[in-house]
């Protein structure tokens, strides 16, 4: 049977409309979600894209290290490895044979002082310490003190930049000093997409970057030093093996970065092993 045009045109115009309002109940609906998704996670909240990489390892190379030495700072040149230790009345400044662990300079701090971490700057050994507000200077070459600073407030970890010294207090901001007068010249507050991130320990710069122990963690922050922001997280976990760990260690604490030959050493307080690293991303 045939109909009437005007009852095809009835019929066309209906489904026309049931088509339109099917349409913008399914727009409605995936907007509805959008927004839902976007206010339960925050707008301004980092994506997949925005996240924090993480870096495992690859031990390219294990040395001897000193068992009894707590490990407060660690740098590299030339070769050539110095360390500064703490504790109060064994906090040391030493020069150490890398391939064989052997100390072939020992400075030796006042009993009262906790020696904490060191940086090379120029043919200097700048060294922190803890709780008394003194920096100790020292000639790179004999570790002979040549100049006692005082410094208003604790000192935990320092590095430079070649311009800059950095120095970490144990809280999440790192201060700038001038390396001539150590005056305050800025501060970096540390922090990742979930906010500031304290316990900075040892640092050490490292390819544009400042690399940061953070206390009794198996983790080092790869942190800007133009904003504070990590750009990278570091796991060593299990670096330390269990044959290791039958007497007693501490945490992971020293980092040291040869500048000349693209190599990064770490290592822990009492630990009896130093390890040359490569990072390697997690997939």
């Amino acid at each position: 049977m045939r109909y009437p045009l005007s009852v095809h045109k009835k019929t066309l115009l209906g489904v026309y409309l049931m088509l339109l309002l099917g349409l913008s109940a399914s727009y409605a609906a995936d907007t509805a979600r959008s927004f839902a998704a976007t206010a339960s996670s925050g707008s301004s909240g980092p994506s997949t894209a925005d996240k924090v990489p993480v870096f495992t390892y690859k031990v390219v190379n294990s040395f001897p290290h000193d068992p009894s030495a707590f490990t407060q700072g660690l740098a590299i040149e030339n070769g050539v490895l110095f360390e500064g230790t703490g504790l109060r009345g064994r906090s040391t400044l030493r020069r150490v044979n890398l391939q064989s662990g052997k100390i072939e300079k020992l400075h030796r701090l006042p009993a009262h002082v906790f020696g904490e971490g060191i940086t090379l700057f120029g043919n200097q050994i700048i060294q922190c310490t803890w709780k008394s507000n003194i920096i100790f200077v020292y000639d790179k070459q004999n570790l002979q003190l040549m100049n006692t600073v005082d410094y208003p407030r604790d000192s935990w970890g320092i590095t430079y930049d070649g311009k800059h010294l950095f120095m970490s207090d144990g809280t999440s901001t790192i201060r700038l000093l001038d390396p001539q007068s150590f005056q305050e010249t800025g501060r970096l507050k540390v922090h990742d997409n979930d906010g500031s991130v304290s316990r900075l320990n040892e640092l050490e710069y490292v390819r544009g970057e400042i690399f940061a122990n953070i206390w009794k963690t198996d983790r080092i922050a790869r942190i800007s030093p133009r904003s504070g922001q990590i750009v990278g997280w570091i796991d060593l976990t299990g670096l330390l093996g269990p044959q290791y760990r039958e007497r007693s260690v501490d945490v992971l604490n020293g980092i040291a970065y040869d500048a000349e030959n693209d190599r990064l050493f770490v290592t822990g307080k009492f630990w009896p092993r130093l390890f040359e690293i490569e990072l390697v991303r997690q997939q």
